[in-house]
């Protein structure tokens, strides 16, 4: 498993990036077959694709974020919007100072919100940063790879997530996703109640319809629309 970058100030030097990927992701239970890590880990293989595909600075992940819906369930961290507002816009200040202004959060994880907050408003005198996935790459990507779910139905641990590791990086899924999956597509109350008023496995979703060719679709369709996202930057 390499999820981190490995290049040298050489590398980069000698690339000369004028844009840069942070990986975002959270540190947050994903039931049983799934680990802590999973938003994490997602965030850097689409991070680590779109490296291979363009000239693109990928930069390490912010590994704890907003995962305050899932409350106190065992293992899940979080830290304060606020918190992760100040950390993406130092970063990008210090990305800045070396001559990288353009920056494209790579985020994983639903529950932080504040990230379209942050990208707009980096972005009032001039195209400075983009929010990738959006729902709009994420709902082609489940066309293209023929998921037999929605991305509402299929919130946590379920069909895509399950997918992506599964091709991505397969030692990280345990087995039992087989028999996992858990519906609860009526969620009034998430952001009052949390996940557990939803969910006694973590799990909302259905983990048991992932496949590995499904991951690979998935990754692949999201590549191709992120070209968009460099042009609209430049």
């Amino acid at each position: 498993m390499n999820l981190l970058p490995t290049i040298t100030t050489i590398d980069v030097q000698e690339q000369a990036p004028r844009v840069a990927v942070l990986p975002i992701g959270s540190y947050e239970q994903h039931g049983a077959h799934l680990p802590l890590i999973t938003d994490t880990a997602i965030a850097c293989i689409i991070a680590r694709e779109l490296a291979a595909a363009y000239p693109v600075l990928s930069l390490p992940p912010i590994t704890i974020a907003c995962s305050h819906e899932h409350g106190t369930w065992p293992g899940t961290v979080s830290i304060s919007a606020r918190t992760l507002h100040a950390v993406i816009t130092d970063i990008a200040a210090s990305l800045e100072a070396s001559g990288v202004r353009k920056l494209v959060l790579v985020n994983a994880h639903g529950g932080n919100y504040v990230l379209s907050n942050i990208v707009q408003e980096a972005n009032v005198a001039e195209p400075r940063m983009s929010l990738f996935p959006q729902g709009r790459e994420w709902t082609r990507a489940r066309e293209h790879a023929g998921l037999s779910s929605n991305a509402h139905d299929d919130m946590h641990a379920g069909e895509i997530e399950t997918s992506i590791l599964l091709y991505a990086e397969p030692d990280l899924v345990r087995s039992g996703y087989e028999e996992a999956d858990h519906e609860a597509t009526e969620r009034p109350f998430l952001l009052t109640l949390g996940m557990k008023e939803y969910t006694t496995s973590g799990v909302i979703g259905y983990p048991s319809q992932a496949s590995a060719k499904k991951g690979e679709t998935v990754l692949g369709s999201l590549v191709q629309s992120f070209s968009a996202h460099l042009e609209t930057l430049a």
